[in-house]
């Protein structure tokens, strides 16, 4: 399935830029990659997280990572810098084979990694994080003096000046970021690998850290780029490997890819499409398809029209741009778009979990301040969180106290459920959705994802919710369960309820949803019904080429 950006054992010829940014490229194509893997694999139990993976980065150039959640960015990123040892394959740095045993190991052979979360200490200076660990020494002690005029140095290779002398915390997180880079090209770096360093950077900043990238780039640094955003990759990137279900779907130019082409790469567009035709002349799946329909067309005609909440200019720096959006009493409002688009950012502004820190909200036309989630539960809104594992089943729990929490977290812990009303509830909860179990007191860590998904329903729906948030709640299960559950959110919504739906599967948020949100690189780029709400228009507009 692996695409090349170049014939084999051709060199590649890009013509970006200038003549004589044409020469450095053909320069940097005629010589070896300074870093590579060949058939690199990794399993983890019960998933192939790497499947025989090939990958070059090449001095002076800027390759970007681009692949959906559980493609193996992470897991690639991780075996390249010792933090994972490899199944199988072999990792080439500057033409020897290496093995890397720890972070240390490779960042001592000039391989330096920055993570999301900028990994330094707050409470020290600029300057001690630039050199914490190898600070220079004079007669035995630590050489102060050095240390502020190296880091002074390092941080005007990047085109920052700032007193090094005080702590970090007291610089914004872009500062802080920039300081993480000056530390990682303190010592010999020859690979610069940023995982997500956007994600909590404003277009200023961003467009500050590309700045220092290039110059980077010109001095020969080979830098890997790992983002979500389709716009940061077309304004960074020469160079794009795209990663699906732990393969190296392929390696191209960036000159040479669409927006459009990669989000297909990324999601498998084609290869769905096809299936969902073929599965549309089978029998069952065809019957499947029209009751849900039938059931979607019952649900908005029985709806009001009437939002239930309003965003208005809601946002988040470094999060989410200022959105407007409207989730109508009795129906399902779809968020599309790829991670990192803002969807669950979305979700955790609505549900208190962040605090938005600009726009309004209004629940049933009165303005509202969702500070905590607790203040969302009062007013009626219930969240099923992304990751159900961390963020949602107890798995040491019982199926009826997961059912039960958050219904007597909104009582208070002072107004105790009884056990016989508890036992009531969960019972009836589990009748009603179907959970397939022994007993209400069977842990819940012991039933199938799907029926784990549907207790996590079932706890919202206790509470009589009237917006329930979803955010991918049909993840890893099968597809009858999925089936199942978005059957019963249809019924739901024929009751009154509204619900914002949240998945990466674009065939799902259209099966169920009235209106599709469209999101792309923190921003709500259009927002469709009707003839408008099909996956080809949808993928146009998440690639940015939709009308």
């Amino acid at each position: 399935m692996t695409h090349s950006a170049t014939e084999p054992n051709q060199p590649d010829q890009p013509k970006r830029g200038a003549p004589g940014a044409q020469s450095r490229q053909n320069d940097i194509s005629a010589r070896e990659p300074i870093l590579a893997t060949s058939g690199v694999s990794k399993t983890f139990p019960g998933v192939k997280a790497l499947q025989h993976v090939d990958f070059r980065l090449f001095p002076g150039e800027v390759h970007t990572l681009m692949g959906q959640n559980g493609a193996g960015k992470s897991t690639l990123i991780n075996v390249l810098t010792g933090v994972l040892a490899p199944d199988a394959g072999t990792i080439r740095l500057g033409g020897e084979v290496v093995a890397f045993g720890s972070p240390q190991e490779a960042e001592a052979a000039g391989v330096r990694t920055l993570y999301q979360e900028v990994n330094l200490c707050p409470n020290l200076s600029v300057a001690e994080n630039i050199f914490a660990g190898r600070q220079p020494r004079r007669f035995g002690a630590i050489d102060w003096a050095d240390i502020k005029r190296r880091a002074q140095e390092a941080l005007a290779r990047l085109d920052v000046s700032l007193d090094v002398t005080r702590s970090l915390d007291a610089y914004p997180i872009a500062v802080q970021q920039m300081v993480a880079i000056a530390r990682a090209l303190s010592v010999d770096a020859r690979v610069l690998i940023l995982d997500e360093p956007t994600s909590s950077l404003d277009d200023g900043e961003v467009a500050q850290l590309f700045k220092i990238l290039r110059h980077l780039k010109q001095s020969g640094i080979a830098i890997l780029f790992v983002t979500h955003f389709i716009e940061q990759t077309y304004a960074i990137s020469d160079r794009i490997t795209v990663m699906r279900n732990g393969e190296r779907e392929g390696e191209y130019l960036a000159r040479d890819l669409s927006a459009d082409q990669l989000v297909a790469k990324m999601v498998g567009h084609e290869r769905m499409s096809a299936r969902l035709r073929e599965a549309a002349h089978e029998g069952q799946a065809a019957d499947d398809l029209q009751d849900i329909e039938q059931d979607h067309a019952d649900a908005t005609d029985a709806a009001a029209a009437r939002p239930f909440v309003e965003l208005r200019g809601v946002g988040r720096r470094g999060t989410l741009q200022p959105i407007d959006l409207e989730v109508q009493a009795g129906k399902i409002l779809g968020l599309a778009g790829l991670l990192g688009s803002g969807r669950t950012e979305t979700a955790r502004l609505l549900f208190g979990a962040d605090r938005a820190d600009s726009g309004t909200i209004l629940v049933e036309g009165r303005v509202v301040r969702l500070r905590t989630p607790h203040d969302a539960v009062r007013h009626g809104i219930g969240y099923c969180a992304e990751d159900r594992k961390k963020e949602g089943i107890v798995a040491e729990l019982s199926i009826r106290e997961n059912i039960l929490l958050a219904l007597q977290a909104r009582r208070g812990w002072w107004r105790k459920i009884s056990r016989q009303r508890a036992r009531e509830l969960a019972d009836l909860w589990i009748e009603r959705l179907g959970i397939k179990a022994s007993d209400a007191e069977q842990p819940i860590g012991l039933l199938s994802g799907g029926n784990q998904q549907k207790a996590l329903l079932a706890r919202w729906l206790a509470t009589d919710p009237k917006l329930l948030i979803l955010d991918e709640p049909t993840r890893g299960i099968d597809v009858a369960a999925k089936f199942d559950i978005m059957d019963r959110l249809l019924a739901l919504c024929a009751n009154g309820l509204s619900i914002l739906f949240i998945s990466s599967e674009i065939s799902e948020v259209l099966r169920v949803s009235h209106r599709v949100a469209v999101l792309r690189d923190r921003r709500k780029i259009a927002e469709v019904a009707g003839k408008a709400s099909n996956e080809d228009n949808i993928y146009r507009l998440i690639a940015g080429s939709g009308e």
